[in-house]
């Protein structure tokens, strides 16, 4: 496996790409869930690229940049483990060079305005700008994202098209423990007990499944289950329930087309995410 660190290096390892690239885009802290997506591209491409990158463009003032849990030597070594052909680990003067006028700044869209977008104010233009970056850097063939950021699924791939930059990107199921809990670099925050408690939000969201495979569509209903669930946990502060649709992330008073029900807490001081979808 080759470590890459220049951009300028990285543009002409893959001018000489004459296959397929595929790219797995991560901020470090690989864990199982990235594993998954490594094993989905590796078969599918002849190049894999792993990119080690922890933006601080998508993180706000007051949240955990300086202590997110990144190791890159464990992570290189855990993407050569499983494959990885190049690991590109740029700093971050390399992805925003001090010459603003060379990084475009991207409109992460409407999508963005609303429940992460709305609660993490500029995180989506961090996440837009960097993964145009990204793409413009390494010209992937195909690029996995996870559907446990749904949201920012669904801003990708509006990047790529209204861009045109012509990657395949290919959404991977969300990977949890065996209680259901989502794998998240996060999770390493959580002392044991917050971990037992943190298994709350996936049992919140499939009840409110549950519920709606029995016919029920009023969206305060389901919403309203949620949150009852989520606020029965004492060690869990409610960030939003939502129950929107699919496309635009808007919040459904009755849920006639394909929904999503979506959920942000904090357990502890530890801020997680999850979704399900409901159709």
């Amino acid at each position: 496996m080759r470590v890459i660190r220049k951009t300028a290096e990285m543009r002409e390892i893959r001018r000489g790409i004459s296959g397929t690239v595929g790219l797995v885009a991560t901020l470090g802290g690989i864990h199982r869930g990235h594993i998954a997506h490594i094993e989905f591209v590796r078969p599918r491409c002849d190049v894999a690229v792993g990119s080690l990158f922890l933006n601080p463009t998508q993180f706000g003032p007051n949240e955990d940049l300086s202590r997110y849990p990144s190791d890159e030597p464990a992570d290189l070594a855990r993407f050569e483990e499983h494959g990885i052909d190049i690991a590109f680990a740029p700093s971050i003067d390399e992805i925003y060079p001090s010459r603003k006028d060379e990084v475009q700044r991207v409109d992460p869209g409407p999508v963005a305005n609303v429940l992460e977008g709305a609660h993490r104010p500029g995180h989506f233009n961090g996440v837009a700008t960097v993964v145009n970056r990204l793409f413009s850097i390494i010209s992937p063939d195909m690029a996995t994202f996870g559907e446990k950021d749904a949201q920012q699924l669904r801003i990708i791939q509006h990047i790529n098209k209204s861009l045109n930059l012509g990657v395949e990107i290919i959404p991977i199921p969300t990977v949890r423990d065996d209680d259901g809990l989502a794998l998240s670099s996060r999770n390493a925050y959580l002392f044991p007990v917050e971990r037992q408690a943190a298994t709350v939000l996936y049992r919140a969201l499939v009840a409110t499944k549950n519920l709606w495979d029995t016919g029920e569509r009023n969206g305060d209903v389901l919403r309203g289950l949620m949150a009852d669930m989520i606020d029965g946990e004492p060690l869990a502060t409610i960030g939003y329930v939502s129950v929107a649709n699919t496309d635009t992330f808007e919040e459904l008073n009755r849920a006639t087309k394909e929904a999503r029900a979506l959920v942000a807490a904090k357990i502890g001081t530890t801020r997680l995410i999850d979704n399900l979808l409901l159709n």
